[in-house]
């Protein structure tokens, strides 16, 4: 069996995550979360000055 990697690694396999994987995938689900809350951040005070402006 090939050794397990990121791009190898399907996460409904019955099999456990290395320690490199796991903290490879936790790695980019904490940058994908990170980038979603500026994302989120920058809309929700951009529709804030609009509803202000409007005001």
């Amino acid at each position: 069996m090939p050794a397990m990697t990121i791009d190898t690694y399907k996460l409904t396999s019955m099999e456990e995550p290395s320690d490199e994987v796991l903290s490879q995938l936790m790695k980019e689900a904490a940058e994908d979360a990170r980038e979603a809350n500026i994302e989120a951040t920058n809309r929700f005070f951009d529709e804030l000055r609009q509803a202000a402006a409007a005001y």
